[in-house]
């Protein structure tokens, strides 16, 4: 079983940046890939960044491609989001979600076996 807490959401001006952080439990953390995922009001949940379970590997969504970094730090049992160039499109709740037997990156939700209970990020234009 593993227990996720996203912290670090918040509101902030276009342009400008936040790092969310994903703090886990449980003692095989680094044996789990991890991604973030959000939701905007109405919408679905989308797939933002991903990481392998030795960071090794990392994957984005084309939206964030060049604005956000996914990082992990496996002493820590965190995974983050730095978010910079913020748009007002990024506003959403963000979810982080870990995998089991993660060498690999996933996008798709229904790949992950655990999920936070989400932060909001809000961008004003």
């Amino acid at each position: 079983q593993v227990q996720l807490v996203e912290s670090g959401g918040g509101l902030v001006q276009a342009g400008g940046s936040l790092r969310l952080s994903c703090a886990a439990s449980g003692r095989t953390f680094s044996s789990y890939a991890m991604g973030w995922f959000r939701q905007a009001p109405g919408k679905e949940r989308e797939f933002v960044a991903a990481i392998s379970w030795s960071g090794s590997n990392t994957y984005y969504a084309n939206s964030v491609k060049g604005r956000f970094t996914i990082s992990r730090d496996n002493a820590k049992n965190t995974v983050y989001l730095q978010m910079n160039s913020l748009k007002p499109e990024d506003t959403a709740v963000y979810y982080c979600g870990a995998r089991s037997g993660g060498r690999s990156v996933f996008s798709l939700s229904s790949s992950y076996n655990y999920w936070g209970q989400g932060t909001q990020v809000t961008v004003s234009s």
